[in-house]
Protein backbone atom coordinates (compact mmCIF):
# COMPACT_ATOMS: atom_id res chain seq x y z
CA UNK A 1 0.00 0.00 0.00
CA UNK A 2 1.08 3.43 -0.74
CA UNK A 3 -0.15 6.42 0.82
CA UNK A 4 0.06 9.85 -0.76
CA UNK A 5 -0.70 13.90 0.46
CA UNK A 6 -3.12 15.63 -2.34
CA UNK A 7 -1.36 19.42 -1.16
CA UNK A 8 -3.80 22.92 -1.59
CA UNK A 9 -2.25 23.05 -4.93
CA UNK A 10 -4.03 19.38 -6.30
CA UNK A 11 -7.66 21.24 -5.59
CA UNK A 12 -9.03 20.94 -9.32
CA UNK A 13 -6.83 18.32 -10.68
CA UNK A 14 -7.77 15.01 -12.12
CA UNK A 15 -7.24 12.29 -10.08
CA UNK A 16 -5.25 9.57 -12.71
CA UNK A 17 -2.88 12.92 -13.99
CA UNK A 18 -2.47 13.96 -10.45
CA UNK A 19 -1.22 10.00 -9.65
CA UNK A 20 0.51 9.24 -12.84
CA UNK A 21 2.30 12.70 -11.54
CA UNK A 22 2.92 11.66 -7.79
CA UNK A 23 3.94 8.15 -8.57
CA UNK A 24 6.93 9.00 -10.94
CA UNK A 25 7.85 7.86 -14.31
CA UNK A 26 7.90 4.31 -13.65
CA UNK A 27 3.48 4.54 -14.06
CA UNK A 28 2.14 5.39 -17.29
CA UNK A 29 -1.00 7.59 -17.17
CA UNK A 30 -2.94 3.77 -18.93
CA UNK A 31 -1.34 1.84 -15.67
CA UNK A 32 -2.78 4.63 -13.10
CA UNK A 33 -6.22 4.40 -14.80
CA UNK A 34 -6.43 0.62 -14.66
CA UNK A 35 -5.74 0.87 -11.33
CA UNK A 36 -8.34 3.52 -10.59
CA UNK A 37 -10.84 1.40 -12.45
CA UNK A 38 -10.12 -2.02 -10.56
CA UNK A 39 -10.85 -0.41 -7.60
CA UNK A 40 -6.97 -0.17 -6.13
CA UNK A 41 -7.30 3.42 -5.22
CA UNK A 42 -8.69 5.31 -2.04
CA UNK A 43 -9.22 8.95 -1.57
CA UNK A 44 -10.41 10.53 1.74
CA UNK A 45 -10.65 6.66 2.57
CA UNK A 46 -13.84 6.04 -0.21
CA UNK A 47 -13.36 4.36 -3.03
CA UNK A 48 -12.46 5.86 -6.34
CA UNK A 49 -12.94 4.35 -9.58
CA UNK A 50 -13.28 7.28 -11.76
CA UNK A 51 -10.05 8.65 -13.59
CA UNK A 52 -11.47 11.94 -14.31
CA UNK A 53 -12.96 12.79 -10.44
CA UNK A 54 -11.57 15.79 -9.96
CA UNK A 55 -9.60 16.06 -6.12
CA UNK A 56 -10.31 19.01 -3.82
CA UNK A 57 -6.76 19.36 -2.34
CA UNK A 58 -5.62 18.20 1.10
CA UNK A 59 -6.73 14.71 0.71
CA UNK A 60 -5.08 11.69 1.75
CA UNK A 61 -4.22 9.72 -1.75
CA UNK A 62 -3.98 5.29 -1.08
CA UNK A 63 -2.74 2.70 -4.00
CA UNK A 64 -2.77 -0.74 -3.35
CA UNK A 65 -0.15 -1.52 -5.61
CA UNK A 66 0.01 -5.16 -6.80
CA UNK A 67 2.82 -7.31 -7.31
CA UNK A 68 3.83 -8.07 -10.18
CA UNK A 69 2.79 -11.08 -11.49
CA UNK A 70 4.57 -14.66 -12.89
CA UNK A 71 4.79 -14.01 -16.50
CA UNK A 72 2.46 -15.45 -18.83
CA UNK A 73 3.57 -16.71 -21.63
CA UNK A 74 5.89 -18.97 -19.78
CA UNK A 75 9.64 -18.07 -21.08
CA UNK A 76 11.40 -20.76 -23.23
CA UNK A 77 14.61 -21.79 -24.28
CA UNK A 78 14.82 -19.97 -27.53
CA UNK A 79 17.84 -18.85 -28.91
CA UNK A 80 18.58 -14.72 -29.00
CA UNK A 81 20.43 -12.17 -31.41
CA UNK A 82 21.31 -9.88 -29.13
CA UNK A 83 23.15 -6.33 -30.19
CA UNK A 84 22.57 -4.56 -26.91
CA UNK A 85 21.12 -4.97 -22.86
CA UNK A 86 20.98 -3.08 -19.59
CA UNK A 87 18.51 -2.90 -17.38
CA UNK A 88 16.21 -1.10 -18.74
CA UNK A 89 15.92 -2.54 -22.53
CA UNK A 90 17.07 -5.13 -24.66
CA UNK A 91 18.03 -4.34 -28.46
CA UNK A 92 17.63 -8.09 -30.59
CA UNK A 93 18.17 -9.10 -34.34
CA UNK A 94 14.50 -10.84 -34.44
CA UNK A 95 15.22 -13.88 -37.56
CA UNK A 96 12.65 -14.16 -40.13
CA UNK A 97 10.06 -16.85 -39.11
CA UNK A 98 9.76 -15.70 -35.47
CA UNK A 99 6.58 -14.27 -34.27
CA UNK A 100 6.51 -11.11 -32.10
CA UNK A 101 3.82 -11.69 -29.65
CA UNK A 102 1.66 -14.88 -28.43
CA UNK A 103 -1.45 -14.87 -30.01
CA UNK A 104 -4.44 -17.03 -31.89
CA UNK A 105 -2.43 -20.06 -33.34
CA UNK A 106 1.09 -18.85 -31.74
CA UNK A 107 0.36 -18.88 -28.56
CA UNK A 108 4.29 -20.20 -27.74
CA UNK A 109 7.85 -20.14 -29.74
CA UNK A 110 7.28 -16.08 -29.68
CA UNK A 111 9.64 -13.44 -29.20
CA UNK A 112 8.07 -12.68 -26.42
CA UNK A 113 8.68 -16.37 -24.78
CA UNK A 114 12.40 -15.90 -25.40
CA UNK A 115 12.54 -12.81 -23.22
CA UNK A 116 11.10 -13.53 -20.96
CA UNK A 117 13.21 -16.58 -20.36
CA UNK A 118 16.16 -14.62 -21.60
CA UNK A 119 15.74 -11.70 -18.96
CA UNK A 120 14.30 -13.83 -16.26
CA UNK A 121 14.22 -11.75 -12.73
CA UNK A 122 15.47 -8.60 -14.73
CA UNK A 123 12.32 -7.59 -16.02
CA UNK A 124 10.36 -5.60 -13.88
CA UNK A 125 6.89 -5.15 -13.25
CA UNK A 126 5.46 -3.51 -16.80
CA UNK A 127 1.56 -2.57 -15.97
CA UNK A 128 1.81 -4.94 -12.88
CA UNK A 129 3.03 -7.81 -14.74
CA UNK A 130 6.43 -9.21 -14.95
CA UNK A 131 7.11 -9.18 -19.02
CA UNK A 132 8.70 -7.64 -21.64
CA UNK A 133 7.31 -4.54 -23.02
CA UNK A 134 6.81 -4.38 -26.83
CA UNK A 135 6.76 -1.40 -28.18
CA UNK A 136 6.55 -1.56 -32.18
CA UNK A 137 6.33 -4.85 -33.73
CA UNK A 138 7.84 -7.17 -36.67
CA UNK A 139 6.19 -8.85 -39.30
CA UNK A 140 6.13 -12.73 -38.53
CA UNK A 141 8.36 -13.22 -41.54
CA UNK A 142 10.18 -9.55 -41.73
CA UNK A 143 13.47 -9.97 -40.11
CA UNK A 144 15.86 -6.87 -38.20
CA UNK A 145 16.54 -4.88 -35.63
CA UNK A 146 13.88 -4.68 -32.91
CA UNK A 147 14.39 -2.60 -29.05
CA UNK A 148 11.91 -4.21 -26.25
CA UNK A 149 11.44 -2.17 -22.68
CA UNK A 150 12.08 -4.20 -19.74
CA UNK A 151 10.91 -1.38 -17.13
CA UNK A 152 7.74 0.95 -17.12
CA UNK A 153 9.25 3.63 -17.31
CA UNK A 154 11.63 2.28 -20.38
CA UNK A 155 8.03 1.04 -21.93
CA UNK A 156 6.57 4.86 -21.64
CA UNK A 157 9.46 6.52 -23.20
CA UNK A 158 9.93 3.92 -26.19
CA UNK A 159 6.55 4.08 -26.49
CA UNK A 160 6.10 7.79 -26.84
CA UNK A 161 8.71 7.68 -29.11
CA UNK A 162 7.13 5.20 -31.78
CA UNK A 163 3.67 6.59 -31.38
CA UNK A 164 5.67 9.72 -32.88
CA UNK A 165 7.42 7.87 -35.20
CA UNK A 166 10.52 10.38 -34.97
CA UNK A 167 8.56 13.44 -36.20
CA UNK A 168 9.14 15.58 -33.13
CA UNK A 169 11.63 13.20 -31.17
CA UNK A 170 14.40 11.32 -31.98
CA UNK A 171 13.95 8.06 -34.00
CA UNK A 172 14.95 6.88 -37.63
CA UNK A 173 14.10 3.20 -39.03
CA UNK A 174 15.25 2.26 -41.86
CA UNK A 175 14.28 -1.34 -44.19
CA UNK A 176 16.16 -2.83 -47.08
CA UNK A 177 13.45 -4.24 -49.26
CA UNK A 178 14.13 -5.77 -52.84
CA UNK A 179 11.36 -5.40 -55.00
CA UNK A 180 9.94 -6.27 -58.03
CA UNK A 181 11.00 -3.64 -60.92
CA UNK A 182 12.60 -0.52 -60.54
CA UNK A 183 10.44 2.48 -59.65
CA UNK A 184 10.31 5.43 -62.11
CA UNK A 185 12.20 7.78 -59.18
CA UNK A 186 15.28 6.82 -57.57
CA UNK A 187 13.99 8.30 -54.66
CA UNK A 188 10.27 8.84 -53.56
CA UNK A 189 7.34 9.42 -50.97
CA UNK A 190 4.52 7.25 -50.87
CA UNK A 191 1.28 9.20 -49.03
CA UNK A 192 -1.43 7.00 -49.17
CA UNK A 193 -4.37 5.79 -46.14
CA UNK A 194 -4.20 2.61 -45.68
CA UNK A 195 -7.53 0.32 -43.79
CA UNK A 196 -8.16 -3.16 -43.64
CA UNK A 197 -8.83 -5.25 -46.97
CA UNK A 198 -11.88 -7.75 -47.64
CA UNK A 199 -10.40 -10.72 -45.78
CA UNK A 200 -9.73 -8.76 -42.70
CA UNK A 201 -6.16 -9.88 -42.25
CA UNK A 202 -4.23 -7.91 -45.28
CA UNK A 203 -4.11 -4.61 -45.78
CA UNK A 204 -4.75 -2.22 -48.71
CA UNK A 205 -4.63 1.49 -49.71
CA UNK A 206 -8.26 3.17 -49.25
CA UNK A 207 -9.80 6.61 -49.75
CA UNK A 208 -9.13 9.16 -47.09
CA UNK A 209 -12.47 9.75 -45.76
CA UNK A 210 -13.49 5.86 -45.47
CA UNK A 211 -13.79 4.95 -41.44
CA UNK A 212 -10.86 2.91 -40.99
CA UNK A 213 -8.51 4.88 -43.11
CA UNK A 214 -4.91 5.56 -41.44
CA UNK A 215 -2.72 8.10 -42.39
CA UNK A 216 0.17 6.08 -44.09
CA UNK A 217 3.65 7.34 -45.56
CA UNK A 218 6.51 5.56 -46.59
CA UNK A 219 9.93 7.39 -48.11
CA UNK A 220 11.93 5.35 -50.37
CA UNK A 221 15.62 5.48 -52.08
CA UNK A 222 16.54 3.32 -54.86
CA UNK A 223 19.73 1.96 -53.31
CA UNK A 224 20.64 -0.77 -56.56
CA UNK A 225 19.18 -1.41 -59.32
CA UNK A 226 19.30 -4.93 -61.61
CA UNK A 227 18.20 -4.12 -65.08
CA UNK A 228 14.74 -3.75 -64.94
CA UNK A 229 13.78 -6.99 -62.90
CA UNK A 230 14.32 -6.05 -59.56
CA UNK A 231 15.79 -3.32 -56.89
CA UNK A 232 17.24 -3.23 -53.86
CA UNK A 233 15.38 -0.27 -51.89
CA UNK A 234 15.73 1.53 -48.89
CA UNK A 235 12.29 2.38 -47.52
CA UNK A 236 11.93 4.62 -44.00
CA UNK A 237 8.94 5.05 -42.19
CA UNK A 238 6.88 7.99 -41.05
CA UNK A 239 4.41 6.38 -39.72
CA UNK A 240 4.21 2.66 -38.41
CA UNK A 241 0.91 0.72 -40.00
CA UNK A 242 0.60 -3.25 -40.36
CA UNK A 243 2.07 -4.08 -43.48
CA UNK A 244 2.40 -0.07 -44.18
CA UNK A 245 5.61 -0.85 -46.56
CA UNK A 246 4.35 -4.09 -48.34
CA UNK A 247 1.20 -2.33 -49.16
CA UNK A 248 2.71 0.73 -49.68
CA UNK A 249 4.89 -0.67 -52.48
CA UNK A 250 3.11 -3.06 -54.00
CA UNK A 251 0.56 0.07 -54.50
CA UNK A 252 3.42 1.94 -56.75
CA UNK A 253 3.65 -1.73 -58.74
CA UNK A 254 6.71 -2.81 -57.09
CA UNK A 255 5.68 -5.70 -54.28
CA UNK A 256 8.55 -7.20 -52.72
CA UNK A 257 9.95 -10.64 -53.51
CA UNK A 258 8.53 -13.36 -52.04
CA UNK A 259 5.24 -11.48 -50.93
CA UNK A 260 2.85 -13.73 -51.01
CA UNK A 261 -0.05 -10.99 -49.71
CA UNK A 262 0.66 -8.31 -52.34
CA UNK A 263 2.77 -9.89 -54.53
CA UNK A 264 0.67 -13.22 -56.21
CA UNK A 265 0.77 -10.98 -59.63
CA UNK A 266 4.06 -10.94 -60.23
CA UNK A 267 4.69 -14.51 -59.11
CA UNK A 268 5.36 -15.64 -62.98
CA UNK A 269 7.89 -12.72 -63.26
CA UNK A 270 10.06 -15.47 -61.92
CA UNK A 271 10.15 -17.72 -65.27
CA UNK A 272 11.67 -14.79 -67.25
CA UNK A 273 14.67 -15.21 -64.28
CA UNK A 274 18.11 -17.30 -65.62
CA UNK A 275 18.97 -20.66 -63.56
CA UNK A 276 19.72 -20.94 -60.45
CA UNK A 277 18.33 -17.57 -59.89
CA UNK A 278 14.93 -18.67 -60.76
CA UNK A 279 14.62 -21.99 -58.61
CA UNK A 280 15.92 -18.76 -55.46
CA UNK A 281 13.25 -17.07 -56.24
CA UNK A 282 10.51 -19.82 -56.14
CA UNK A 283 12.08 -21.30 -53.38
CA UNK A 284 12.38 -18.07 -51.23
CA UNK A 285 9.09 -18.49 -48.71
CA UNK A 286 8.58 -14.60 -47.05
CA UNK A 287 8.43 -11.27 -48.08
CA UNK A 288 12.36 -9.97 -48.57
CA UNK A 289 12.51 -7.23 -46.06
CA UNK A 290 14.47 -6.59 -43.54
CA UNK A 291 14.62 -3.93 -40.80
CA UNK A 292 18.83 -2.70 -41.16
CA UNK A 293 18.00 0.36 -38.69
CA UNK A 294 16.96 1.78 -35.90
CA UNK A 295 17.95 4.75 -33.88
CA UNK A 296 16.67 6.24 -30.84
CA UNK A 297 17.23 7.93 -27.71
CA UNK A 298 17.88 6.11 -24.44
CA UNK A 299 15.05 6.40 -22.23
CA UNK A 300 17.49 6.51 -18.96
CA UNK A 301 20.79 7.81 -20.25
CA UNK A 302 19.48 10.33 -23.19
CA UNK A 303 22.23 9.30 -25.23
CA UNK A 304 21.16 8.83 -29.12
CA UNK A 305 21.46 4.96 -30.01
CA UNK A 306 22.12 3.28 -33.03
CA UNK A 307 22.02 -0.65 -34.30
CA UNK A 308 21.95 -1.69 -37.66
CA UNK A 309 21.85 -5.96 -38.57
CA UNK A 310 23.29 -6.90 -41.96
CA UNK A 311 21.01 -8.28 -44.19
CA UNK A 312 20.16 -12.34 -43.17
CA UNK A 313 21.79 -15.03 -45.06
CA UNK A 314 18.58 -15.78 -47.11
CA UNK A 315 18.04 -12.45 -48.42
CA UNK A 316 21.33 -11.67 -49.01
CA UNK A 317 21.89 -14.66 -51.29
CA UNK A 318 19.03 -13.57 -53.43
CA UNK A 319 20.69 -10.23 -53.66
CA UNK A 320 23.71 -11.50 -54.77
CA UNK A 321 21.69 -13.87 -57.35
CA UNK A 322 20.39 -10.84 -58.85
CA UNK A 323 23.63 -9.06 -58.89
CA UNK A 324 24.73 -11.39 -61.26
CA UNK A 325 22.05 -11.27 -63.74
Amino acid sequence: MKVLQAGPDAAGARLDQWLASALGPDFSRNRVQALIRDGMVAVAGGAATEPKRRLLGGETVEVALPEPEAPEPLGEDIPLDILFEDASLIVVNKPAGLVVHPGAGNWTGTLVNALVHHCGDSLSGIGGVRRPGIVHRLDKDTSGVMVVAKTDKAHRALSEAFADHGVTGDLRRAYAALAWGVPARMTGTIDAPLGRAADRVRRAVVPAGRGDARHAVTHFEVQERFGEMASLVECRLETGRTHQIRVHMAHIGHPLVGDRDYGQAFRTKANRLPEPLQTAVKAFSRQALHARLLEFRHPETHIMMRFEAPLPRDMEALVEGFRKL
